[in-house]
Formats: C-alpha cells, structure tokens, sequence
C-alpha cells in the first residue's frame, strides 16, 4: 500500500520532531545510565552502527522487555523449528530486555537494540540486517520503520497485539501519523475482540486484523519447577511467604508496611521481594532494612535463611521460580496508577494472587481470573494484608482459588498455534520442517 501525501507530510513532522529531541534522548540515556549503567552500553546500536558484518538474511522478532520476551519465547521456538536453515535476530529497547533474551537463547540467535525510529538509522538497520520478516510483538509502532519496511516489501506483522483505551486515547492526536503506520502491517494479531477493535479505530486495515489470543497463555512451565520450590522452601523452613512482584516506586512503603502488620499474626512471615526495575534492587534493601527487617539477597546470599524477613530477589529472569515457591502473590504496578503487570505466571503456577485497581494493561487477563477466584483486588495496606492473612488462615481455600486459575489458564491455551497460521501465510515454512 503506498503512502498518501498526507502521510508522508505527518512522518516528515515526525521524522523532523524526533532529530530535535534527540539531544533530550541523549540526556535521557545518560541519566538512565547513571542509575543502571547497562544503558551507557553498546550506544551504536540505537544508530544503527555495527563493528560486525550482517547476516545475509534474517527472520526478525522485536519484544522490547522483559515481559515480550518470555511470551516471544514459545513462538520463536516454534519458529525456528519451521524455519531451521534460517538465522534469527531478537532485537529489544531496554538492556533487562537484552539480557533476558542473552539468557534464553545464548548465541542460538543474533540480538541487537532496536535503533531510534529515524530514517537513516532505520535504513542502515535493515540494510545490515535485510530481514525477510517481520515480527513485531504487542504494542511497538514506529512509523519510518514501518514506512521503511513496506517500501522494501518486507512482510510486517504485531503479534500478541493489545492495545488498552487510556493508549488509544493517548495516541488519538497523532491518529493519522499512526494510521499510515499500520497501513504497512500486514497481519496485526489480536490478543482479545477488545484489542482487534482498538486497532481497527486506530487505522489498521479490517482484512489484515484476527484474533489470536494472549501468547502468554501459552507459558511453557519448566521442568522440575516444583520440586525446586519445596527443595528452596526447605531451607527457610515451615512459614507462610508471600511474593511481592513487579513493585514501582509508590508501592514500596506500601509492600513493607503490609509485611510489617502480617508480622504481628505470622512473626515467621516471609516476603519476597522483586521490584520492577533494577535500580530499586538497593533501594528497597536499604528500605527493608530501615524498617527494622532482616534482609537477604539472592546476588548476594543465594536463599533466604529461616532468620530472613525480606529477600530482596535482585537478579533477572527468576521470578517465575520464585513464584512457584510462595504461597501468594502481589502483582505491582496496580496500587500505583501505571496499568499493572502481568497475572498470568502466577496463576499458571496455581498461585493465587492479588492486584491493585489499576490494572488497564491487561483488562481482559485480570478480569477473567478475578471471575475464577484466583484474583483477588485490594486497595491499600489494610486491605492487602487482610487478604494475604486470609488465604494463609485458610490454606485449603488458597489452593482451591490457586487451581482455578490453573485451570483457566489451561482452557485458554492455543493462541500460539494460531498465531503461527499466519505467520505460515506471510513466511511459509522450509520444506521437510518440523
């Protein structure tokens, strides 16, 4: 589909904002790196600019963190069986992105950062690279990438798509800039009806829009995860744990003064701890600390001891194991107004959990497990430590709640098969593939 006058007028607007703020990106880098200082590393990507030679040919997957890239996990392995012959390119935006990828797939993929939308280094990205597809997951439009990606020909297609109310409204100014963008897309994978209709009022063509389901459904456990939680609980000893996930800034004092009031019915209550940003890893020890809490790390102390109170979980890609090991869960960003993080981990687990009332990320997950029981919602620290207090007055009733959610987790799996159908239409498998 070829770009309208008017489309090419907002990308140049576009285009010429995005070089004027790039010296506030710069800023924006620098300030980052001074607090995580991954972010001051391999800069010449984000421009496009490689010491080593590209591939002669790629199949693309661009997650931006963390979360996209645990759910890209089972499609791309899905995809690289179909496409054994083929070499693989992961690219990412944040470096806990970059290093989850690194500890999923080691060197069996090539990783790059993905550069700034900006034309020449969009251009020098696929011109080392020359992808022969495109797979862009959840939410990621950038319009010279996707200008630049249809005029190559290059099959685009967003996989796992949402796309909440609050962001579409935040992009209704920019609709037009946006909607040229998704003009180029030839296939956008809906995780719900709600996301598919979201898209379609943003400009994504009606034929090229299906819904697929959530990829994170599909959340391959691994082996032997069980039996390493009660081998871990083992050396903390008989004690009620709860698990507080994904925790931003405005939640911390909230997470400790919850912990503190469970303390005076359960003394041996144990919180594990694992903020949303690495950054917060030394805050919130120091915080815990403050408060009069025995504090441990797992960079530092491996598990929690029976003296542990809090343990600060200050590594990368091991929450899911640690989830296995508590009895409940919190999952953050949802006391604090940023649209919460995502329930379905614990709730494949057969954990049950507890959010805040902010959780517009992910509206159709949270509501579906709130129906089953697996999801409680609270509001502040009383309300969470009375609900964490109960499931552990009534462990029965937790296991109960905890396998519900299993179970409908379980009945919604197949968003993985469906989504490959078509990426099979843009990219048709190798013959003789698996």
């Amino acid at each position: 589909m070829h770009e309208t006058l008017g489309q090419r007028a907002w990308r140049s607007i576009y285009s010429l904002v995005a070089r004027l703020g790039l010296p506030f990106l710069m800023f924006y880098l620098v300030w980052r790196g001074l607090r995580l200082r991954t972010y001051l590393d391999r800069w010449s990507e984000r421009f496009a600019l490689y010491r080593e030679p590209g591939p002669v040919g790629c199949l693309w997957l661009h997650a931006v963190s963390v979360g996209e890239v645990n759910a890209a996990a089972p499609l791309l392995a899905a995809l690289r069986l179909r496409h054994p012959g083929s070499v693989f390119l992961v690219t990412t935006t944040t470096p806990t992105g970059s290093a989850r990828a690194r500890t999923l797939w080691a060197d069996q993929v090539r990783h790059a950062y993905l550069p700034y939308d900006m034309p020449g280094a969009v251009r020098h990205f696929l011109d080392h690279f020359r992808p022969c597809l495109a797979v862009v997951m959840e939410t990621e439009i950038w319009p010279n990438l996707y200008a630049e990606l249809g005029r190559r020909d290059i099959p685009l297609a967003i996989v796992n798509a949402r796309l909440s109310e609050q962001s579409l409204r935040s992009y209704r100014p920019i609709r037009p800039l946006l909607s040229g963008a998704l003009a180029r897309v030839r296939c956008v994978a809906a995780q719900s009806e709600g996301d598919s209709e979201r898209y379609r009022r943003l400009g994504a063509r009606p034929e090229t829009l299906s819904v697929t389901g959530n990829l994170k459904y599909d959340i391959e456990l691994p082996d032997g995860l069980a039996e390493q939680a009660l081998r871990w609980r083992q050396t903390w000893g008989a004690r009620p744990v709860w698990i507080a996930a994904s925790t931003h800034p405005e939640e911390e004092a909230i997470m400790l003064a919850a912990h503190q009031a469970l303390q005076k019915q359960f003394p041996q209550a144990l919180l594990l701890w694992a903020p949303r940003h690495p950054e917060r890893f030394e805050v919130v020890a120091n915080e815990a600390g403050r408060a009069g809490f025995t504090v441990t790390r797992r960079s530092s102390d491996g598990l929690p001891s029976a003296a542990t109170a809090v343990f600060v979980i200050d590594t990368l890609g091991e929450l899911l194991a640690f989830y296995a090991a508590a009895d409940v869960a919190f999952v953050g960003g949802s006391l604090q107004p940023i649209g919460g993080h995502n329930l379905l981990e614990p709730a494949a687990l057969g954990i049950p959990a507890l959010v805040g009332p902010h959780t517009g990320n992910f509206f159709e997950i949270t509501e579906l497990l709130l129906a089953t029981g697996a999801v409680r919602r609270v509001q502040d620290i009383e309300s969470l430590a009375e609900a964490i207090a109960a499931w552990w007055s009534d462990p029965s009733q937790a296991r109960a709640c905890g396998e519900a959610g299993r179970t409908r987790i379980a009945a919604e799996r197949g968003a993985l098969a469906r989504t490959l159908g078509w990426l099979d239409r843009l990219c048709p498998p190798e013959a003789g593939a698996d």
